[in-house]
């Protein structure tokens, strides 16, 4: 507590009488935090919306009843992905109702043509999932060097203020250089958060959309054979 109680009236200080090149590099770095921190927060949320509302699912899914049956129920559920999936999934099957008497190959176009809207559910909301994912990556792999930038200039600044001023004392020198190297400390506290954070929900992304299609996957199974039970 001592030390930032001393610290904190210079480290103010000294982004407040930066140059201005080096005020907008922080403002941008702060400004990209805020939105990472934001985005994070936002991810967390919608993931274990996801998650909850998937396990809700299996669970009605995988209770013994009638795809007929949950299709009255589950299909109108408009808000989790794999209530889309189904619902896609079911219409193209209705739609397809008698293709097993017409033959094998009616058969694989109209199983094709259910997993093809399946797999686009699938993309769809992976894609919804993903939002702010590129902005995560480019705060994450861009910052540094913006923050470098800051730093970069702000020492040639001061360097020109010591061959103006033919003053090369240290105090002198100090204030500026440490002025340009707050621009790095802010890169760096922006960088490392984004970048964990993007790794953490590209993991959480990855799982779910794996869980989204070993359920299409299993989904068209079941409809699979039901459309061969209808051959034979």
């Amino acid at each position: 507590m001592f030390f930032f109680a001393e610290a904190d009236p210079s480290l103010f200080s000294l982004i407040m009488s930066a140059s201005l090149f080096v005020k907008i590099v922080m403002i941008i770095l702060v400004v990209a935090s805020v939105w990472c921190w934001a985005i994070a927060i936002n991810k967390f949320i919608v993931m274990r919306m996801l998650k909850t509302r998937a396990d809700k699912f299996e669970e009605t899914f995988w209770s013994g009843r009638t795809l007929e049956d949950l299709s009255s129920g589950l299909a109108g559920d408009v808000r989790d992905p794999m209530a889309k999936i189904f619902a896609a999934a079911m219409r193209e099957w209705e739609e397809s109702k008698g293709a097993s008497s017409r033959g094998d190959g009616a058969m694989m176009m109209a199983m094709q043509r259910i997993d093809s809207v399946m797999n686009m559910v699938i993309n769809r909301e992976i894609a919804k999932a993903e939002k702010g994912m590129t902005f995560l990556a480019t705060v994450g792999a861009v910052s540094l060097f913006v923050g470098l930038l800051g730093t970069v200039v702000g020492i040639i600044i001061v360097f020109l203020g010591i061959a103006k001023s033919q003053n090369a004392d240290f105090t002198v020198v100090a204030p500026g250089v440490s002025e340009a190297l707050i621009a790095t400390a802010l890169a760096l506290i922006c960088a490392i958060p984004a970048v964990s954070f993007y790794n953490i929900y590209a993991s959480a992304i990855d799982r779910y959309s794996g869980r989204l299609e070993g359920y299409a996957d299993e989904l068209s199974a079941i409809l699979s054979r039901k459309m061969t039970k209808g051959q034979a």
